[in-house]
């Protein structure tokens, strides 16, 4: 459960964002200060006197994610990943690779090319494959 005091402390604080594997209520606060919490759902209810912290800085899963602290947390409109520290380099490097693959392929398509042509010239579905 995440509220509208807990929203005002933690952007106080300066912290990026909040993630929980519940529901948010006093969603109009977060939006007001740009604050971004992802969760379950929304909702008014109240967690007072049902919700406590029970402990900080430890692994926890959210939904079907492992998240250890150190790892990488990033949310948008469209979602939230989790990316493993020692996967952080990787993971980044083919994020760079694929919307340099999206953006030749947009350019090629824009210039007439099928799309279908342009994702094999630019081998996208290579970027889309598991390394074995």
């Amino acid at each position: 459960m995440w509220g509208d005091i807990l929203t005002e402390i933690a952007h106080r604080r300066g912290i990026a964002g909040t993630l929980i594997d519940g529901v948010c209520r006093d969603t109009p606060l977060c939006r007001e200060l740009g604050y971004p919490v992802f969760s379950k759902d929304h909702w008014m209810r109240t967690g007072k006197d049902r919700v406590q912290v029970e402990a900080t800085n430890v692994n926890v899963n959210i939904g079907d994610a492992r998240v250890q602290p150190g790892d990488i947390v990033r949310g948008d409109a469209d979602g939230v990943i989790v990316i493993p520290k020692q996967h952080e380099a990787k993971v980044l490097d083919t994020a760079e690779e694929v919307e340099l693959a999206e953006n030749a392929i947009r350019e090629a398509v824009r210039s007439g090319m099928r799309l279908d042509e342009a994702r094999k010239r630019h081998r996208y579905h290579r970027l889309q494959t598991r390394e074995a």
